[in-house]
């Protein structure tokens, strides 16, 4: 509730978060997230399962262990965004800027505990342009070629991967 007596809604309370705030073991299941713009949170141990992240603002953000299963981020910005230990199962990423971000892993034992997971993520007219993968489980590449369902091309001592969709894998 605001200082007038207003109740602020989730996306307003998301939205005025200084920059880099962090949220712990939050749930935002099912929420109506629309049009969130969000100023470089930092979500550990969160859920977004089923979330409606539609067009929002996720630039710089980070997540650590979250669940997004099921999440709808298509048209959502998400450049720069670091997803370490997520699950991303059945995501909707469709026509998301990518670009920049990071998938990659949370050193919590041996795999797969901590690995992202993106089996079954929908990425149809998504802006990939260096996007960094390390060890992504199930990683639905789309490239000019048709679908191929590949977890991630291995890079031979660190050189750049020469693929067309701009994918950066690392080991």
């Amino acid at each position: 509730m605001s200082s007038m007596g207003r109740l602020v809604t989730l996306k307003e309370n998301l939205a005025s978060r200084r920059q880099y705030a962090t949220l712990q073991r939050e749930s935002f299941d099912g929420a109506d997230l629309v049009s969130v713009r969000l100023r470089s949170l930092w979500f550990t141990r969160c859920t977004f399962r089923e979330t409606d992240l539609r067009q929002a603002a996720l630039d710089g953000c980070h997540f650590k262990l979250c669940d997004l299963r099921g999440a709808n981020l298509s048209g959502a910005s998400t450049r720069g965004v670091n997803l370490a230990g997520c699950d991303l199962t059945g995501a909707d990423l469709r026509a998301a800027d990518l670009t920049g971000a990071r998938f990659g892993r949370v050193l919590t034992g041996a795999p797969p505990h901590g690995l992202t997971n993106a089996t079954g993520a929908k990425l149809d007219k998504a802006v990939l342009r260096d996007l960094q993968l390390e060890e992504v489980i199930g990683w639905p590449i789309t490239g000019r070629r048709g679908h191929f369902p590949v977890a991630w091309r291995c890079l031979e001592r660190g050189k750049p991967d020469p693929n067309p969709d701009g994918v950066t894998a690392v080991q």
